[in-house]
C-alpha cells in the first residue's frame, strides 16, 4: 500500500476507529470517471473532495462525481458574496489539509475546515471516496461519511 494511503488508513483507525478498506489502482482514479471505471460503480457514487476558499477560510465539499460545486450554493451557505468562492490552490490544500489534489480525503485533515456533503451522496448505501492519493478509494456509506467529517448534508451541485 502507498504510504500516504497508509497514513490515512492508520489516523482513520487511531482518530476515529474506522477501519478503511483501501483499494489501490495503479492507472489511477483522478477524475471521477476514472475512478468509477476503476471501481466498477456509477459515477454518482464517487464522493470527491474539491477544497475551496470560502472568503477568509478553506472549506471541503464532498460531491458526487456526476455533480460540479456551485460555487453560489457554497456561497449561500457560508453567508458570503459568490465572489469570495474559489477552488483552492494545491499549496493551500495541501497546507491546511495535510493531502495533495486528487487525494483529499473527506476527514483525517490537519485541520478542522467546515465540510459539506452532497445530498446526492445520501441516495447511495456505498460511495467511494479518495484515500489520501490519486491511486486509493474506499468504501463507505455516506450517513458514516457525513459523521466522520463532521459535514453537513447540503445542496451544493450546479
Amino acid at each position: 500500500m502507498h504510504e500516504r494511503a497508509e497514513e490515512f488508513a492508520d489516523r482513520a483507525s487511531r482518530e476515529y476507529d474506522f477501519d478503511v478498506d483501501v483499494h489501490e489502482f495503479p492507472e489511477g482514479t483522478k477524475t471521477a470517471e476514472d475512478a468509477a471505471a476503476a471501481v466498477g460503480c456509477d459515477v454518482a457514487q464517487i464522493a470527491s473532495s474539491i477544497a475551496m476558499r470560502a472568503d477568509d477560510a478553506l472549506v471541503v465539499v464532498v460531491t458526487s462525481g456526476a455533480n460540479r460545486v456551485s460555487e453560489a450554493k457554497v456561497a449561500d451557505l457560508r453567508g458570503i458574496p459568490e465572489d469570495a468562492v474559489e477552488l483552492a490552490d494545491a499549496g493551500e490544500i495541501k497546507a491546511v489539509l495535510g493531502w495533495s489534489i486528487g487525494g483529499v480525503p473527506p476527514f483525517c485533515h490537519d485541520t478542522e475546515v467546515p465540510v459539506y456533503v452532497d445530498e446526492t451522496l445520501t441516495d447511495f448505501e456505498t460511495v467511494w471516496a479518495a484515500a489520501g492519493t490519486p491511486e486509493a478509494v474506499f468504501p463507505i456509506d455516506p450517513d458514516r461519511l457525513r459523521e466522520l467529517s463532521g459535514g453537513e448534508v447540503a445542496d451544493v451541485a450546479e
